[in-house]
């Protein structure tokens, strides 16, 4: 064995869901509770309504009394209202509420400057206003694991990592990696997609004590991917089937969490080697001609740590 290994399309364990011309139905869904689903902003190909829906969560985030607003007593809604969202961005109220129904297209930067500030967005989810008011549609991509990042991979020895893709499916990965996340070698084990795993599989909760860090991560790092990729059915699929089956994912959603990559501290619990706090690194493998790069997930334990001890004998 070489130390990596990566999934196959076919027989990995992970659920296949059929596609119709490249669209997803996500409206008219019933959750696992028998719940109606209504139509989720921001999948399914339409970047306006994505924009709109975006724009709606993260006002509803905005304290009025934080940006100079009088807050307090009885207000219909969570947040901001339009007019006052408007107000702050220097725009008309009725372009506002055009730019929300998805009626108003191609804002100009100046207004997605203007919004960006008003609503305090950082630098993530900025680009990802700007993205979904773009009129350029990025073709699905499909990511390969090239020979030399597999050889890479191998070669950490000592460094736990995997690979992801944009719709968070682990496609590559170490021996060490495997052995810390559990699961990846067996496929009856553990969902091979991040995300299916997090919401859909009870363990979750057991490796990551801190889930809803995790889920809040997931679920920004899908929104991302479905604001560049709108004509990805694969991902519409996935976002639907979550959508439909796990209200901690609906309710993440519903916050227009927007996450990218970095770098920082994780715990996760290991059956064998206990509760362990780790460094992380995400490394991001640049992509080839038509597609899309994949990000490289590296743990690490800090020098003469009960960790590295742990991750030593692992």
């Amino acid at each position: 064995m070489d130390g990596v290994g990566h999934g196959d399309r076919d027989g990995d364990g992970v659920d296949q869901i059929r596609h119709t011309e490249g669209t997803v139905d996500t409206a008219n869904r019933t959750g696992s509770n028998g719940q109606h689903i209504d139509g989720i902003d921001g999948v399914g190909g339409d970047t306006h309504r994505a924009l709109g829906g975006f724009l709606r969560a993260r006002r509803g985030r905005v304290a009025p009394e934080h940006v100079g607003l009088p807050g307090g007593g009885r207000r219909r809604v969570r947040g901001l209202r339009r007019e006052e969202l408007a107000q702050l961005a220097g725009i008309s109220v009725d372009y506002y509420v055009r730019l929300e129904q998805g009626r108003a297209t191609q804002p100009s930067p100046e207004v997605l400057d203007a919004l960006a500030r008003a609503l305090g967005l950082d630098a993530a989810e900025r680009r990802h206003l700007t993205t979904l008011a773009g009129t350029r549609r990025d073709p699905v991509p499909e990511a390969q694991v090239s020979p030399m990042l597999r050889r890479i991979l191998a070669s950490m020895t000592d460094l736990p990592a995997f690979a992801t893709n944009h719709r968070l499916d682990v496609v590559a990965w170490n021996d060490l990696g495997a052995e810390l996340i559990g699961g990846l070698g067996d496929p009856a084990r553990r969902d091979r997609n991040n995300a299916r795993f997090l919401f859909l599989d009870p363990a979750s909760r057991q490796v990551h004590p801190e889930w809803e860090d995790r889920a809040a991560e997931a679920v920004g790092q899908l929104r991302v991917s479905a604001g560049r990729y709108p004509d990805d059915a694969e991902l519409a699929a996935l976002i639907t089937e979550l959508s439909t089956h796990s209200p901690d994912f609906r309710r993440i959603w519903a916050t227009g969490e927007v996450v990218m990559c970095t770098a920082g501290r994780k715990r996760l619990r290991h059956p064998k080697a206990g509760l362990l706090t780790l460094n992380f690194e995400t490394l991001h493998v640049p992509a080839g001609p038509g597609d899309t790069g994949l990000v490289v997930h590296v743990f690490s334990a800090e020098e003469d740590s009960g960790e590295a001890v742990a991750l030593g004998r692992l």
